[in-house]
């Protein structure tokens, strides 16, 4: 085994690319959806990949010791086998069916996917560690049902919040349909932009005052019951006036684009990474204020982070369960969003869920002096994160180059919409992505239409690529000397999520899952899902008159997996399928488990 010393010679080793796991070796093992994302961003970041079938995946060489992970669906019979029983359980059925009134799975392998970019984080982080003069880590264990709280972990808390939601849960939302059949998702953060929209097309006033605040609220609940004048008014009016309508609101619009065109694209686009690393420059050697930790890899670094909603606050998050210090820029006044409602203690139940442990700055960025703070805090800083608009940046004289003329070990990492690859992209916000790049096909089986999930997808899967590129970084930094410039996207997290189907699009195959795919079925009490490979003769069963556990029983007697559909989100604080518990943070709002546990 390779000692700290022989780590920290051997990361500064000149490299022949910029790709920090260069030469590194991955052996990947488990289950092979989970292992999937795994063993293709092994090879992206500059790995030797074997996949070799065993139950743990070991990535050493270089002069390392080698770091190990597993990754598995959940714990030992507790019913959680494949991504279905693992959407079942965790509440991304009811969440992403809250639309339509009753739970629903999702067409894509979303939470294999997540349980993949986790599993790399912790591989990173445990070479980060040793670079830095740690221990190496123990096993890093990952699963799809810690990943899957993580997903929905806003809305568990939400769940557990001192007063009700803003808007209640009910049925609806976008997308809308033109005169001429188009499918579209609407776009704005402006009520002023909503208002004029929605006249521009002669729509009913009291329709567009009662619509705003479900619309707006949508990303929160999941759900959007505005009135259904609004989509009939759309369906009066061809595409070309509806577009005419958002250019002169200022709102967005964007017709859902189908998989197969999604394919088509990424042929022009080449097989591009779902991030970007870039060297800013010979650095220097910073002092940190403590040593790693085989359990806390990144103990002593710090990260300023400037981030509104969910994509870089939750890649801050991350590196916060990794031991590092979080410090977030908030505007004079704080983040509006601490009191987004329903409220614990006063704090957003929401807002706690991605930023509990954090300590927090208030600077005013567009005043100079402002400017001049900040830039004092990244000169000792290690990560600097921000999910700004595009361009914004730049303007502010606060870009990659900017800092790095103020500290050149910085990584500074963007959390983006399009990371400039998609020309004329709309508004680079969850669903909007969703619609532009085909997850609102790919999330729906063949016999329904095309409709983005409410439920965050890419933000939370955004924010968890934006966690691996600042690793990445932080790796390459240690490996080079260099101060890191790092991209990552909520476009780079759809082709993730699609990949599969966009090889079936390409391959001229069917690319969406068929009629029924991952519908649960209904019992006298509940819902069951049924494993994937169990789904077609589970639905040969009858179950509508008997119990959800009497169900149970009858389909296992017959040898299928299936298990109980969460319907409840308040009820995972006391499920004994989970394989971490549901805690409660100083505050009282529900606080999920670490995604990783440690062997």
């Amino acid at each position: 085994m390779a000692s700290s010393t022989t780590a920290r010679t051997a990361a500064r080793r000149p490299l022949d690319t910029a790709r920090p796991l260069h030469a590194l070796r991955c052996d990947v093992g488990g289950p092979e959806a989970l292992t999937r994302v795994v063993s293709d961003h092994m090879r992206r970041l500059g790995a030797t990949v074997r996949d070799d079938g065993a139950g743990t995946i070991a990535l050493g060489g270089g002069g390392f010791a080698p770091v190990a992970a597993r990754t598995d669906w959940g714990t030992a019979g507790s019913g959680i086998e494949d991504e279905a029983t693992a959407q079942a359980v965790t509440g991304v059925m009811a969440v992403h069916g809250r639309r339509h009134g009753a739970p629903r799975g999702l067409g894509v392998d979303y939470l294999a996917t997540a349980t993949g970019v986790l599993t790399v984080q912790g591989l990173l982080a445990g070479l980060i560690g040793q670079a830095r003069g740690g221990t190496p880590a123990r096993v890093r264990t990952t699963t799809a049902d810690r990943a899957g709280l993580l997903a929905v972990s806003q809305y568990v808390a939400a769940s557990g919040a001192d007063e009700p939601e803003a808007v209640r849960p009910a049925p609806g939302g976008p997308p809308f349909t033109s005169a001429d059949g188009v499918l579209f998702e609407l776009e704005t953060l402006d009520p002023g932009a909503w208002a004029e929209f929605w006249r521009c097309l002669e729509a009913p006033a009291d329709a567009v005052r009662t619509g705003w605040r479900p619309f707006q609220f949508r990303y929160a609940t999941a759900c959007a019951p505005f009135p259904a004048a609004l989509h009939e008014v759309t369906r009066r009016h061809a595409w070309t006036r509806i577009r005419q309508a958002a250019a002169r609101s200022g709102a967005d619009v964007c017709r859902l684009r189908a998989l197969a065109e999604r394919a088509a694209e990424c042929d022009g686009d080449g097989d591009a990474d779902p991030w970007a690393l870039r060297s800013l420059g010979p650095g220097r050697r910073l002092r940190s204020s403590a040593a790693p930790t085989a359990d806390l890899p990144l103990a002593g670094l710090t990260v300023l982070e400037a981030g509104r909603r969910i994509q870089a606050p939750l890649a801050a998050h991350l590196l916060g369960l990794l031991g590092a210090r979080v410090i977030r820029i908030e505007p004079p006044g704080g983040d509006p969003l601490r009191g987004m409602p329903p409220a614990c203690d006063g704090i957003s139940a929401r807002w706690l869920a991605l930023n509990r442990g954090k300590d927090a700055v208030e600077i005013d960025i567009k005043a100079p002096d402002g400017r001049s703070r900040l830039r004092e805090l990244v000169a000792t800083a290690d990560v600097f994160v921000h999910n700004w608009a595009p361009g914004k940046a730049a303007e502010l004289e606060l870009d990659a180059g900017h800092l790095a003329a103020v500290n050149p070990s910085l990584v500074y990492a963007y959390t983006g919409g399009w990371a400039d690859r998609v020309a004329d992209a709309p508004m680079g916000t969850d669903f909007m992505v969703q619609a532009r790049t085909g997850v609102g096909e790919a999330v729906h089986p063949a016999d329904e239409p095309p409709a983005p999930s409410l439920m965050t997808l890419l933000d939370v899967l955004g924010g968890l690529h934006g966690t691996e590129a600042v690793l990445a970084g932080l790796l390459l930094r240690e490996r080079t000397g260099h101060g890191i410039r790092v991209d990552s996207s909520l476009l780079g997290a759809a082709d993730t999520l699609l990949a599969p189907a966009l090889r079936r699009a390409a391959d001229g195959a069917e690319p969406r899952r068929p009629a029924g795919f991952r519908h649960p079925l209904r019992t006298a009490d509940g819902w069951i899902a049924a494993a994937d490979a169990a789904a077609p003769a589970a639905a040969a069963y009858d179950l509508s008159g008997m119990c959800t556990e009497d169900a149970l029983d009858q389909l296992r007697g017959h040898g299928l997996t299936a298990t109980a559909v969460t319907t409840d989100l308040s009820a995972l604080h006391h499920d004994p399928r989970l394989s971490g518990p549901i805690g409660r943070d100083a505050h009282g709002a529900p606080a999920v488990p670490d995604p990783w546990s440690l062997a």
